[in-house]
This record gives C-alpha cells, structure tokens and sequence, in this order.
C-alpha cells in the first residue's frame, strides 16, 4: 500500500470529484459516513460527544459527523474555534445543514471552550493533513484545552497541529489523540516516533478514492500488507527434500554471549532453512550441540571468539554473521579477509554491524545486495547522526543506494530500506518485543529465508513482517509485559500459517 503525501492526497480527491465523477460535498459526506460507521462500531451513544470544527474541510467533516451521529440519538455538542477566519465553501454548507437542536459553540476566547468531563469524547476537526504552520492563539489554546482533559480524544485523518510529511516544530501546539481515522491510507507522520506518539492507534477508513490515481501515485514509501507477502510466500510441494530448502551458516557468538547465536539458529531453522550451520568459538560448541541438534556445529580455533571463517563458504546460500559476535581484533581481521571473497548473500546484524562502522574501508567493501539490521543507534554509527525523523529517512535511502544494500532499519514500525530509494514499513510488532534477543530472532529468519532463494527485497518484507507476526501472536498467550524472544521463535509456524490462510 503506498503511502501519499499531504499534496497527493488533495490530489486524490481532485481526480476522484472529477472522474467519478462526485461533488465535494459529497465526497465530504461519504468520508463522515466512514467515520460515523467506525463510531458506531466502537462507541454507543451513551457519551457525550464535542465536535471541534477548524475553519477548513477538517471541520466540515467534523460538522457532517456531528449531524449524521446526531441522527442516530447521540449526545452531540459543536465547538466552532473559526472566530476571524474565512470558512471553506463544504464547510459552510454543512455548517448550514447542521439540525438547530444541535448546541454549538462560537469561540472568541479561551473562556468560551467548554468544559470536558473525563467520560467525554471528543472529535477533532480542527486541522488536517494540509496545515503547512504551527497553530497559534486561540487554535493552539484550543489543543492545550483538548490534551489537558481527561477525555477520549478521536482525530478526524490527522490529529490538529501535526504535519502529516515533514517534521513538526518542537514547540508546536498538537492534539494528543487516543485514536486517528486517516481516510484511504496511513500518513508518513503516523510511522515515524516522534510524530507517530501523537496519533494513538490509527486506522484507515476507505471512502472510496478513485483506484486509478492511487495505483499510479509515484511514492518511494509503501505500508507492508499480507496481500503483498501472500504472493511471494507459497505451500510447499511434495518432491521436495531438505536440499532443495538452502543451506545457511550462521556466525556468531563469544564467552558471554553464546545465547545470542543460538537465537539465531532456532529462529533460522523455525523459518525453514534446509540446512543449518553454525559457527561459534570453542566455548559454545557443546551448548549449540545440545540447545539446537537440528543444527550442525562449528568450532573456531580460539576459545571465546572468532577469529576465522570456513574456508568454503561458497557451499551456503547465506551467511548470517552478528548475534553475539564480539568486537576483538582477529574477529574484524577475519571480517575483512572474508570481504575480499566472492561470497553467497549476506546477513549483518550486533557486532558485525559496530566492526563496518568502525573500518569505513570495511563498509565500502561491503557486498551488494547484503542485509543489514540495525537498530536506530546502530544505524547512527553506519551513517550518521540524524537531526529528526524525516532526515533518518533520507539518510536511510541515500545509504542504501551508495552501498547497494538493505537496511532493516528496526523499530515499532521497521522500515526496510532499498538500493533503488524504496522504503517499506512494518504493521506488525508490538512493544513487549523490546526485550533482548528479539534482533537475534530477526537475524535467523532472514538468513533462513535468503538462504531458501527468497530474493534480498521479498525476504527482508516477508521475514520482517512473520517476525512481528510471530511477536504479535507471542503476546495475545503471554503479554506484552513477559514476552521473551524465545517466545518469537516459538509463534513462528503459527505466524506461517496465518500469513499462508
């Protein structure tokens, strides 16, 4: 699903009024009959409602809303905050339709906004997805009023204050909504952590925007989907052997941190690799042997970390290298003879990731198509410090296109970032998976999936998305607050089944 700008979405509707054609007006009504509809379904009429209505179309479907919930026998009040502007012609017009049974408040000044009761719900329709300032005078009082309440607070398509593709100012004034209903796709701001703790939950309500338009809207960000992922995975078939399913060496692990690799070889194997080796330094070698059997083991030469690859490692499909892997001095050594070989796909995740950002000849050696997976600090230490969100983004593609790689660039919604500029985000994943070993997980599944011959893209997409997945389902049995990685590792086929219904 692609994920539009604030000037594309005005565009939607443009090409939508005309080719469908359709008045504004009505297009207005349609959205506000997607709001009530989901209004219906989560809240009765039991609340009392206060609709605050901005000057502009944001307001005008928070008018529809109040007049359509008012039909159906709800508590409804309208909280003008208008005073001095000129209102858009789809507001006045249902500003005009509104039933005069409905209490409406004028607001010259702060004193004149109501009171709001923590049982209260309130609509915002101040802004939406075109303000381009930071709300000031009474509008931005108006939010203060709004977030110092106890009430549930619903954002009509983007909370007031927020904007929708580039950074908010600091200091700016911006509902803090419980919930956002964002019409027919996700806004980039609802995916980014600063601006994304504003929105709540946020789901997206189809009101019917022209198909044409939005399946060729050009946008390098697109929301992962299971329809999407349901194309590239498929059943099995029958003449099949563990050969025919890749053969992956995972390396990793040192004295301390032998768990970390051995995440990664259940992770590997639960995603459906063939075959699995694992390399460790001396000291994990009979843990592997006895915590993952299904794995062949490896034994390095030093007794707590690594200090050489295997000599044929064209024999793999993939190399997963990282979880728990130390930063000695013979370990970067043996990275950088390893970089000078014609090598299968890659896996860099810990460790691996720290030794390329401290040898920047290391990175510039870095293979193409390798997968990379760090967390934002990682990531800092690859590319640089970024100022905000948004510049992370930028960083994220240009560093992709310059070292032809993928970045899994984690987080709560996991952005996978490409050599052609693409970048994807997650809609899986929950935040009991801040734990430690969930990254090692991430690493075995993606280095069982290359290793099958998924190719770079479909595996960082399908691998990101079952290990969410997995984290999700993990969490329904055991909450978010125990969730373990183990736990991942143990939804994984559940995940599988889910995604392949």
């Amino acid at each position: 699903m692609k994920i539009l700008t604030a000037a594309q979405t005005r565009e939607a509707d443009a090409y939508t009024i005309a080719h469908e054609p359709i008045s504004s007006i009505d297009l207005m009504e349609r959205a506000a009959g997607a709001l009530v509809q989901w209004i219906e379904k989560e809240y009765g009429p039991e609340q009392p409602w206060y609709i605050f209505c901005g000057p502009g179309n944001n307001g005008g479907d928070g008018l529809a809303v109040a007049r359509l919930l008012f039909q159906r026998a709800y508590d409804v009040q309208v909280v003008l905050v208008t005073e001095g502007q000129n209102h858009s012609p789809d507001f006045q017009q249902n500003l005009n339709r509104l039933p005069t049974e409905i209490p409406v408040t004028r607001t010259a000044s702060p004193d004149d906004l109501p009171s709001l009761l923590s049982y209260a719900m309130v609509l915002d329709g101040l802004f939406g997805s075109g303000l381009s300032r930071p709300l000031v005078g009474l509008h931005a009082q108006a939010v203060q009023h709004i977030n110092n309440s106890a009430a549930t607070v619903i954002a009509i398509d983007l909370p007031s204050g927020l904007f929708a593709d580039a950074p908010t100012p600091t200091d700016s004034a911006v509902v803090e909504a419980d919930v956002t209903l964002s019409f027919e796709r996700p806004k980039l701001a609802f995916l980014l952590p600063e601006s994304g703790s504003f929105v709540g939950k946020w789901h997206v309500l189809p009101i019917g925007l022209h198909p044409d338009f939005l399946n060729k809207a050009d946008s390098p960000y697109s929301l992962l989907t299971p329809e999407r992922l349901k194309e590239v995975l498929k059943p099995r078939l029958k003449f099949t052997h563990k050969g025919t399913y890749g053969n992956a060496l995972l390396v990793g692990g040192s004295y301390g941190k032998i768990g970390a690799i051995t995440l990664a070889a259940k992770a590997a194997l639960r995603a459906g690799v063939g075959l699995l080796t694992v390399q460790t330094p001396m000291v994990g070698y009979s843990i592997l042997q006895v915590a993952v059997p299904e794995a062949m083991a490896l034994s390095d030469a030093h007794e707590q970390h690594i200090t050489a690859f295997p000599e044929e490692v064209n024999q793999y499909q993939c190399i997963g290298i990282g979880p728990g892997l130390g930063q000695a001095a013979d370990t970067a050594l043996a990275l950088e003879k390893l970089f000078r070989q014609a090598l299968p796909p890659l896996v860099l995740d810990a460790d691996a990731l720290n030794l390329l950002a401290l040898d920047r000849q290391l990175l510039r050696n870095l293979p193409a198509n390798s997968i990379l997976t760090p967390h934002p600090k990682e990531f800092e230490r690859l590319a640089s410090p970024a100022k905000h969100d948004y510049h992370r983004l930028q960083l994220l593609k240009d560093f992709c296109q310059e070292h032809e790689c993928y970045v899994v660039l984690k987080g709560y919604h996991t952005c996978i970032g490409t050599p052609t500029g693409e970048c994807y985000f997650n809609t899986t994943g929950n935040p009991g998976m801040a734990t430690g070993g969930t990254g090692d997980t991430l690493t075995g599944i993606l280095a069982g999936l290359r290793a099958q011959g998924f190719s770079p893209l479909d595996t960082c997409l399908v691998g990101v998305y079952l290990h969410g997945l997995a984290g999700d389902l993990a969490a329904e049995q055991e909450g978010e607050y125990a969730l373990i990685a183990s736990d991942v590792t143990q939804y994984l086929g559940k995940a599988f089944q889910q995604l392949l219904q």
